[in-house]
This record gives C-alpha cells, structure tokens and sequence, in this order.
C-alpha cells in the first residue's frame, strides 16, 4: 500500500505539471502566429497603397498650383520622397511608440483622429454586441428546444428572412419607420452625454444586428440540436433531471464551443459593418471615417484603421482558440492524447 501511494503521490503532480506545460506550450505558439501573422499584415496593409490610383499630393495641393517646390516640399514633409522600404520601417517604428502618421486630410495625427472617434464606434459595437448575444441565444435555444413545432419553424423563417436584408436596408427601414414616421428615435447624430448617446445609437444598434444574430441564431440552433440527440442527454432525461435543468447542464454547456467560435470573430467583424451603418446615420466613427479617408486618399489614416480592425480579428481568435480548453475540456484530452 505504501508503495501505491507513493506512486499516486508522484504522478498527480506530474500530470499536472504536464498540463502546465501544454498549456504554455500552446501560450507561446499562438502567440508567435500572432506576431508573424500581425507582420504578414502590415507588409500587406502598408505597400498595397501603392497599388491604389491616385496621388496624396494632389489631393494636399487641392486648390492650388502644383508647382515644383510646392510638390517636393510637401512630400520631403510627409516621408514620401523615401524609398518604399524605408517608409515601411519608419511607419512599423513609428506605430511601436504609438505614432501612426499624419492625416492629410486633417493635417493631425492619426492616433489623434482616430481617438477623437472611437468612443461612438466602440459603444455602437458594445450596444450591438449585447443585442446579438441576447437575441440570437434566445432565437436559437427557442428553435433547439422546439425542434419540428411551429416555434420552430416561425424562428427559422423569420432567421432567413432577416438574413436577407443587408444592413443599409435595415438602416433605411429603421430611420422610416422608427425616426420618420414614429419620431421614437432620432435618425442621426450620436447625442450628449452617456445615456443620450445609447438613445441616439439604439437605430443604428439594432440596423449593425440584423445580419449577425442570423448567424449566431442559426449556430446555436444547429449546435444545441446536435446534442440533443447525444447519449448523455438521454442518460441525463432517464434520470429525472427537468427539462431547464438538462438544457442548462447537458445541451447548451456542450454546444458552446462552436457558438463562441463563431460568435467571436463576429463580434470583431462589426467593426468593419459599422462603415455602412455609420454613413447612413450621419455617426462621426472610425467606420465613416474609414470610407471619408479611401475617398479622399487619406492613406495613413486607412492603414491604421484596416491595421486596427485586422488585429481585432487575430487577437479575438487567438483568445478563443487559448480559452478553448476551459470551455470544452474535452479538446484540451483530445490534444493531449496526440
């Protein structure tokens, strides 16, 4: 017995300690994907503006006679006189301090730009988070868990309709009916103070919904299904457990994981939707801003919000992939077993 128990004593925390290891292990490689993969990116996002038509010069010199001084003063000032190499690493230097550039359409720094207008984007995105959360959990464990009823049928119609509708669609539809013919919201404008800029971002919020809680409403649906009919449910009914009870512990626990691995780079992805939503409803964020900046050839402003919403992606799904262990542990036994 003594012997036994000096085994037990031992491997216990060799095992663990193995698991530690693992995980550290899995630490360091994604995050050195993420690094390679964040500099792929800026060597993508930094020299695919020379590939655009037109000339920042020009556009600085609007108005005026583009005379020789005037050129070559103006792009001595901005850096673009350099070599195309040298602009990169002075821009990849740069952003490591926090210096994005200059604007040349504001003539002010990007990171200065850029905060002035994230606070709006940053609360359209968390507003129209929560509604996706909410509304496509609830849509899709009401559709699992009526299965083949007409709840069913009316949440899976209603999913594919709403799935239709783009989101400039939505915005039209929700400024005529709610703001125009209503007059319950206002239809532009971001409002003062906290509680007026949720009333002023509620349309849009919900117009930045329409097509991502079809997604997550459909993902739930079909991950809860699954598990339906998975013998631990079965064993979970036969032994008397009730219905919210088997839902909380057997179905909806084991259908997260693939609920969070779409629903989190859906969240990311709203940063891009918010251009659209934004331009409709007059909103001063770093989606307008992004369609003002390729409009009017702002490239330093371009490449640090595309550089900023690329890292939203990566970060968010290399978050997901680190906590995945923790929210199915069964993938972290099916990895270790490799």
């Amino acid at each position: 017995m003594a012997s036994a128990d000096t085994v037990t004593a031992v491997t216990l925390p060799v095992a663990g300690g193995g698991r530690t290891s693992a995980f550290l292990r899995r630490l360091a490689g994604k995050l050195g994907s993420l690094l390679l993969t964040l500099w792929i990116v800026t060597l993508l996002v930094f020299f695919c503006r020379f590939l655009v038509p037109g000339d920042p010069v020009r556009f600085l010199l609007r108005g005026r006679r583009p005379n020789p001084d005037a050129i070559k003063a103006i792009t001595e000032q901005y850096g673009l006189n350099l070599p195309p190499w040298q602009q990169y690493v002075n821009w990849v230097t740069g952003m490591l301090h926090g210096d994005f550039g200059w604007s040349l359409q504001y003539r002010q720094p990007v990171s200065t730009v850029i905060a002035s207008r994230m606070p709006t984007t940053v609360m359209l995105v968390a507003m129209a988070a929560v509604l996706i959360v909410v509304l496509g959990l609830l849509a899709g464990i009401l559709a699992a868990s009526k299965r083949g009823k007409p709840a069913d049928r009316v949440t899976l119609i209603a999913l594919t309709i709403l799935s239709a509708i783009p989101s400039f669609v939505g915005s039209i539809v929700l400024i005529a009916i709610f703001a125009v013919e209503l007059g319950w919201f206002p239809s532009f404008g971001t409002g003062q103070g906290f509680f007026d800029m949720i009333y002023h971002l509620t349309l849009p919020a919900l117009a930045l919904t329409i097509v991502f809680v079809v997604i997550v409403g459909k993902v739930t649906r079909s991950a809860m299904v699954e598990q339906y009919g998975r013998e631990h449910v079965e064993v979970a009914r036969s032994r008397g457990l009730s219905r919210g009870a088997v839902v909380r512990r057997h179905v909806f626990r084991n259908a997260l994981r693939p609920i969070v691995t779409v629903g989190g780079p859906l969240i990311a992805g709203l940063l891009v939707a918010t251009s659209i939503v934004e331009t409709a409803f007059g909103i001063s964020g770093i989606g307008n801003l992004l369609v003002q900046s390729v409009d009017r050839l702002d490239f330093p402003v371009v490449q640090a919000i595309v550089l900023l919403v690329v890292t939203a992606f990566l970060v968010v799904n290399a978050i997901i992939d680190i906590l995945e262990p923790l929210i199915d542990p069964r993938s972290a036994a099916g990895a270790s077993a490799r």
